[in-house]
């Protein structure tokens, strides 16, 4: 198990998780964000004089080159990437002071394109080019990730499931008992 800082078993947290094509933002002491990665990424955004902070949660880096690169899709990094930002300034936080800490990314099969790279090789891009500072990142790999965060102290929790290999699935054999004809309509 991999952890990056201990956060608080308070029962008084208002747990809320993100799922894939999410992102959110909060100046609520008691708001802990929490999500499940594999491939998809998720980055954690905190702006510690403001007290605010926020996550998101993407499938994709970018839509593929053929398709309207400006249209609306929530599982695209480009648009939470760019979502999570601004929520973060409309709750009055400065972007010049914003830290990002970046999670999943990881390529779970060999057999597989190796989408979790493309996404961290995204997101990594997206913070150097908005000028916004990278404080931690865990990435890549083949381990799934579960990742809380509270957003008002900018404290994370990142637990990896520890699978160091892809898990080979053998195929399903057909029982003896399964013969006979079937009818299409």
């Amino acid at each position: 198990m991999n952890e990056h800082s201990e956060l608080s078993g308070d029962p008084g947290v208002k747990r809320i998780t993100i799922l894939q094509g999410e992102a959110r933002a909060s100046d609520d002491p008691a708001v802990e964000f929490s999500t499940i990665l594999g491939s998809c990424v998720a980055t954690c955004l905190f702006d510690p004089v403001a007290k605010i902070g926020g996550m998101n949660h993407f499938l994709l880096a970018e839509p593929p080159s053929g398709r309207d690169r400006e249209a609306f899709d929530e599982h695209y990094g480009l648009f939470l990437m760019e979502l999570l930002v601004n929520e973060m300034l409309g709750l009055g936080a400065r972007k010049s002071r914003m830290k990002a800490r970046l999670y999943g990314g990881a390529n779970m099969r060999d057999t597989l394109a190796p989408i979790g790279t493309a996404n961290a090789a995204f997101a990594r891009r997206f913070l150097a080019l908005e000028g916004l500072s990278l404080a931690h990142e865990e990435l890549e790999g083949r381990s799934a990730r579960r990742v809380n965060f509270q957003p008002v102290t900018g404290r994370v929790r990142c637990r990896s499931s520890g699978t160091a290999e892809p898990i080979k699935q053998k195929p399903l054999a057909r029982p003896q008992s399964a013969s006979g004809d079937v009818e299409l309509f």
